[in-house]
Order: structure tokens, then sequence, then C-alpha cells
């Protein structure tokens, strides 16, 4: 019988890859911005976050696949990070932590130029129009992500949703983002690409309901959004 949500919200409490926001709630103790390859990773190795990661299953993968990294799986559902801080202390992967933060304070954790690489996988579309700006590549991320991702650093999107694929394109265009990569359908255009068709669980769902799979990586320009 798998462990109930309180259970496992007292177990990310003990587990020593995964900050939460509640750590820093009338605490002394100091949020992490600026100092995550000297004091948490105590590595120079480059850092790429998931956003919006669930149970970590990607950002396993990466992990896994780039041992010359760190990454940092973000999301505010402590049940789900539950999975795969559990799986990555017990494999002993030194090299991946989870922050259970909202997404639009990350430029609170990490500092001016401390991520190399931002991973934004099956996000939440909000289809509503109302609901936009809590799209996860709308202009108000965006300007987020500038504050802490390098130059020259990408954002990746991998989505099952049209709309959502539509509407970052627009975005990009309309704030001078550079494509570095569009590609509307992963599993027909790059069938053999490693990276791209690793497949989630919630992945495996959208493609047996015959969903296409879309990718994008682009730049963020230079001067402020």
């Amino acid at each position: 019988m798998g462990r109930s949500k309180l259970e496992r919200f007292s177990d990310i409490e003990r587990f020593k890859n995964v900050f939460e926001y509640t750590d820093y709630q009338d605490s002394s103790s100091e949020k992490p911005k600026g100092r995550w390859k000297q004091e948490v990773f105590k590595n120079e190795k480059p850092i790429t976050l998931e956003l919006a990661c669930g149970k970590g299953e990607y950002t396993l993968f990466l992990s896994k696949q780039f041992p010359e990294i760190n990454v940092v799986g973000v999301d505010i559902k402590g049940a789900r990070i539950w999975k795969g801080a559990r799986q990555a202390l017990q494999e002993q992967r030194s090299n991946v932590h989870f922050l259970r933060i909202y997404i639009d304070h990350l430029d609170e954790y990490f500092g001016t130029d401390e991520v190399d690489d931002i991973w934004i996988t099956f996000p939440d579309p909000y289809l509503k129009g109302s609901d936009r700006n809590k799209r996860l590549t709308s202009p108000k991320f965006l300007k987020i992500y500038q504050q802490f991702l390098r130059p020259g650093g990408s954002v990746r999107l991998k989505t099952d949703n049209n709309q959502l694929f539509s509407y970052t394109c627009r975005v990009l265009e309309r704030n001078n983002c550079e494509v570095i990569k569009s590609v509307e359908n992963i599993y027909q255009e790059c069938p053999d690409d490693e990276l791209l068709t690793h497949k989630t669980y919630f992945e495996r769902k959208h493609l047996m309901k015959g969903r296409a799979i879309s990718y994008l990586q682009f730049l963020l320009p230079e001067s402020p959004l």
C-alpha cells in the first residue's frame, strides 16, 4: 500500500535533497539564492531546472543522461515530488535536488546567471484566456526566467497541447526570442532523438490518446522583456 499524502509530506521534510518554501517562513534560514553550486551541490557544474516537474521522472532522466550537470526539479505539489526525491536518495544521486515552491517565486531562489537551462515539461496549459498569465511561457514568466538564466541559456517546452504550443510561438515572436528548434510532432519528426522521446507517465497517457507531442527550444532576449 502506498504512503498517504500526509506521510509523504512528513517524509520530504526530512529528505536532504528537498527544499520547501516552508523552510524559510518565520525562519532564520537563508534561501539558497546564489549559493547552489558552492553550498548545495558543492561543485561548479551547470544547473538545469525542470519546472512543473511532478513526480520528477524527467528530472531523474536528465540527471542520469547528463552526470556532468546538476538538476533541480521544481513543483509546488510535495506529494508528487516525494517519489522522485525518494528515488534520487535511494540511488544516491548527488546531482539532483528538488525545490517545492510556487514557480512565480523562482527569482527569490536563484541568482543572476545561476541557471544554464530550463525545461518545462507538460505544464498545465491554462486554456482560459483569463488564465494566460499562469502559463509558464507567458511574458510574466519569461521575465522571471531572465533574472537568473545565463546569457545563451535556453528554455525548452515539451507539450501535448496545440493551443499552448501556438500561444508560445506567438509570445516568442512578439518578444524577440530566438527559436533554436521547433518541432510540431516529436515522434514523426525526431523519432530517434533520445532526449526528446524519453516518455514520462503523463506523456504515455497523452500518446495513447493519439495526441501529438510538440517541442520548442528558445533563447530569451538580452534586453528586459
